[in-house]
């Protein structure tokens, strides 16, 4: 059996930071070489680099990675690259043997017509991916002779930005394998200086440390990371490599002056920081979701949260809280100064903070606003502060004003611009594109709050970023005839450490000096003066030309241009949208860079089935799908970090596995009557239980009859709760009180542990006091079919609040799984490729395939693509199916 490999390069990068680098392995399922270190499986990789050169903030960074196949046979090499969400590629290629296979940058719906046929057969998926918090996956694979060399380069460029006063490059260095000739160089110019560089690694030994080169004088910085195959091992005889941690660059840059203007080839950028100025007074409110769904870890992680920044708050900044959940609650009826006593008073209001009802955001939000409009509106807050609403849900908006276009429409005109809002959408439950447009039209941001044990300190980092205004009303004036196309000059507020950055192109590309003036209101009195830079200041500071790449300024401009043109495209409609648009898809191509407008298509030899494949930028909005499944409530449709299984149809389980955006499908094949247990998990208490049907009449000509989920049975045996949902009605057991409804009601229904909410004909949302939430459709065919008969699906959402000890044939997969796909080859349909699975060190034959989700379309479904394994689940599934069968429902 022939193996095929996968040679990655993984950088990772926060949100704070300039880039981040992961490098990764070649991975496989056979042992090492034992004759040769070096080689795994017949691959060797002889080099792998990582060349940053940063020159004013702007990065270029260049991947390159060569790998020769040692074998007698052709192999597949992956090479994959994870790089910085705000970052755009700009360039890729392969060399084989001389021949080099370059990417061609493409509008997107250019590219994807070209190679429309391909898509369609599954051969060109997606070449970058959204693959973590800050990240996005760059991936592709080519078949190379034995013999054969491969040189694999990227190169993206992005903007480096500063906070809490220095840039950062955070470096995950993990090669698992020796690699002969290993190094990151990140060399750094910054014309006004360089005042402080560090390197740290978490797996640097003493024998290490001398290895981490780092130099600056003045204006140049250098960090080189070169460890030798010796260095490398763990031990003087092992083939491990010790690199595995975390490799973190910081730097800052001299400022004598706030501003730092440059100038080079008609285009300027104006860099503007001051220091040492009197921190402004802020007055925060916190708007904070308390719905049922917060309850359990989110609503803990965020009282640990606020705790903490309530340590943080200073004695001359105002605050309160503002509760929502059904009802709108506030801690205090106006905001009051943070004084010893009244701190103490609110870690007692927020150590009581808990969860009830469900999501009347619009109520919470407008609620705040009234409140510091008030506040200002009587003086009750220093006339020189800095004001903020910073809200917090996990979901989305179900009572009151539920319709997002109007919510936002209500709060910018409430807002007027007088102070930004910034949204935090914890975990995916959230409308991220409905957060985001009403905190970009009100001159704030959105910001996704992930699912993890460190949410509370996600919290806490987003609290630091904003609490420390130093002026307002901030505006850098150029002169109107001598600029054009001038980035975003007017800022709501700027934060002490960060930076403004604007760039613009002069009218006149002779013209070699330019004035500004800048404006902005401070803690004791307003901000106004006038600097100016001329060109021969810049020339003399950029004498280093080794440093410089290219006309880097007119790509920081365009980068930055591009960047916001994005930003304001999120929150336009009809035709200034069309027009952003444009603008953004003109600058995109003219300077090819690969954004959400655009596609690099990346062209492979003509041998082994190679197939050219399309790299796309993804958009944080687009992470998550969601839709409605209620009037008023908005539910989770895609795979996501947290764990979601789905079984529906005859019956067809999907499993997603988010790390790899795939899935696994496979069917139970079971005699109608028999009783699947679908989750079980101790600790919760929460047992799910489907009864499969057969159609009204078996089949002769079929071996296998159809069977499908025509009774579930949900209980809670901790709060003594049983809800039955059959085709025909939904009954509710609480102890010894029923309660019976149909599909033909559209009713919201809450009582203690449950909240169940009954879309007619549709489907039903059952939310569990854990948290864990279920989505049941409801299939309806024809009464006088001869065969078919109505039928349920299950869809298991927020599965992560159940317990690590939770199984079932559903319930096992909320825990993680990885898998590895080797060996794809043409199947029995032409249309469904064959390949072998590597998981929980078993070998499966896996068909490529697609499954129906009908949370969307109940009635026709969308196509999943998974891979499907075959006999009942065998080798994927714990035991065999048949252990999965239970006497009865409850």
């Amino acid at each position: 059996m022939e193996n095929h490999l996968l040679l990655c390069i993984l950088l990772l990068i926060p949100a704070f930071a300039s880039s981040d680098f992961l490098v990764t392995h070649i991975r496989n399922v056979k042992k090492r070489n034992a004759d040769n270190d070096l080689v795994v499986n017949g691959i060797e990789i002889s080099s792998m680099k990582i060349d940053s050169k940063i020159t004013s903030r702007f990065a270029h960074n260049v991947i390159t990675s060569q790998a020769v196949n040692r074998g007698n046979v052709h192999k597949e090499v992956f090479f994959d690259v994870e790089l910085p969400k705000t970052a755009f590629i700009t360039n890729f290629s392969m060399t084989i043997d001389g021949v080099t296979y370059p990417g061609t940058i493409k509008e997107k719906e250019v590219a994807k017509k070209q190679y429309e046929k391909a898509v369609s057969k599954g051969q060109t998926a997606g070449l970058v991916k959204a693959s973590g918090r800050k990240t996005e996956k760059f991936t592709v694979s080519v078949n190379i002779e034995a013999a054969s060399k491969v040189t694999f380069e990227l190169t993206y460029e992005e903007l480096l930005k500063r906070q809490f006063g220095k840039y950062e490059m955070f470096i995950k260095v993990k090669p698992k394998q020796l690699v002969k000739d290993f190094e990151i160089e990140v060399n750094i110019f910054e014309p006004q200086g360089i005042t402080e560089l560090e390197a740290e690694g978490t797996f640097i030994t003493n024998d290490l440390q001398n290895i981490i080169q780092k130099t600056f004088t003045d204006k140049k910085g250098l960090i080189s990371f070169k460890p030798t195959l010796d260095q490398q091992r763990t031990c003087a005889t092992c083939s491990q490599s010790v690199l595995d941690g975390d490799f973190t660059v910081r730097y800052d840059v001299k400022r004598t002056t706030p501003d730092n203007l440059q100038i080079v080839n008609g285009y300027f950028v104006h860099f503007f920081a001051p220091t040492n100025l009197p921190k402004l007074p802020k007055n925060v409110i916190f708007v904070i979701d308390i719905s049922g769904s917060m309850s359990g870890r989110e609503i803990e992680q965020t009282r640990q949260a606020l705790l903490k920044i309530l340590d943080d708050i200073k004695d001359d900044d105002f605050f309160n809280f503002i509760l929502f959940g059904s009802e709108v609650h506030t801690w205090k009826e106006t905001l009051i100064k943070a004084t010893p006593e009244n701190l103490d008073e609110a870690r007692k209001f927020v150590r009581s903070i808990d969860t009830a009802g469900m999501t009347n955001l619009h109520g919470g939000v407008m609620r705040g606003i009234d409140m510091l409009n008030a506040a200002h509106e009587g003086n009750l807050v220093p006339k020189r502060s800095a004001s903020i609403i910073i809200m917090l849900t996990d979901g989305q908006p179900n009572v009151g004003i539920s319709n997002t276009q109007d919510i936002q429409e209500h709060v910018k005109k409430a807002i007027e611009g007088k102070y930004p809002l910034y949204n935090l959408g914890f975990g995916y439950g959230v409308d991220y594109s409905f957060l985001e447009k009403m905190a970009l039209e009100n001159k704030g941001l959105a910001r996704r709050i992930y699912p993890d044990s460190d949410a509370a300190l996600q919290l806490q980092g987003f609290y630091g970023e904003v609490s420390n205004p130093m002026l307002t009303d901030v505006e850098l004036n150029y002169p109107e005839n001598e600029i054009s196309d001038l980035t975003k000059n007017s800022f709501k507020h700027f934060y002490d450490g960060s930076e403004i950055v604007v760039a613009g192109r002069f009218i006149d590309n002779n013209q070699n000096s330019l004035t500004v003036d800048v404006r902005g209101e401070g803690a004791k009195d307003a901000l106004s003066y006038t600097t100016q830079q001329d060109a021969e200041q810049t020339a003399e500071a950029l004498q280093e030309q080794e440093y410089i790449f290219g006309d880097y300024i007119e790509r920081l401009w365009a980068y930055l241009t591009i960047e916001q043109l994005l930003e304001k495209r999120i929150a336009a409609t009809g035709e200034e949208k069309e027009n952003l648009t444009a603008e953004a898809l003109d600058l995109s191509l003219k300077y090819k860079f690969v954004t959400p407008l655009t596609s690099m298509v990346v062209t492979k030899p003509e041998n082994y089935d190679n197939q050219d494949g399309i790299a796309d930028k993804p958009i944080e909005a687009q992470a998550v799908t969601a839709v409605k499944l209620a009037p008023q409530l908005h539910y989770l449709l895609t795979a996501q970090p947290t764990w979601h299984t789905l079984v529906d149809g005859d019956p067809h389980f999907i499993i997603s596995v988010p790390q790899k955006d795939d899935a696994i499908c496979f069917n139970i094949n079971e005699n109608p009557g028999a009783v699947l247990n679908l989750i079980n998990d101790p600790v919760t208490g929460i047992t799910v239980n489907g009864e499969l049907i057969g159609d009204k009449r078996a089949n002769s000509d079929a071996k296998i009859q159809n069977t499908y989920f025509g009774k579930l049975g949900i209980a809670n045996k901790h709060l003594d709760l049983k809800l039955t949902v059959t085709p025909e009605r939904i009954t509710i057991q609480n102890g010894n009180e029923k309660t019976g409804l149909t599909w033909l009601d559209t009713v919201t229904l809450q009582q203690e542990g449950l909240t169940l909410i009954i879309n007619r004909k549709k489907n039903l949302v059952l939310k569990m006091s854990s948290g864990t939430s279920f989505v049941i459709v409801l299939h309806q065919v024809w009464k006088k079919h001869p065969l078919h008969q109505d039928f349920l699906g299950l869809y298991t959402l927020e599965s992560d609040k159940l317990s690590e000890q939770t199984h079932g044939l559903l319930g096992q997969f909320f825990h993680t799984i990885d898998f590895t796909i080797l060996e794809i080859h043409p199947g029995s349909d032409p249309k469904k490729p064959d390949a072998t699975m590597i998981v929980k060190n078993n070998e499966l034959r896996v068909t490529r395939g697609w499954q129906k989700d009908y949370r969307r379309d109940p009635k026709h479904g969308v196509d999943i693509p998974c891979w499907f394994v075959h006999n009942n689940g065998a080798g994927l599934i714990d035991g065999v199916h048949t252990d999965y069968i239970v006497s009865s429902l409850f």
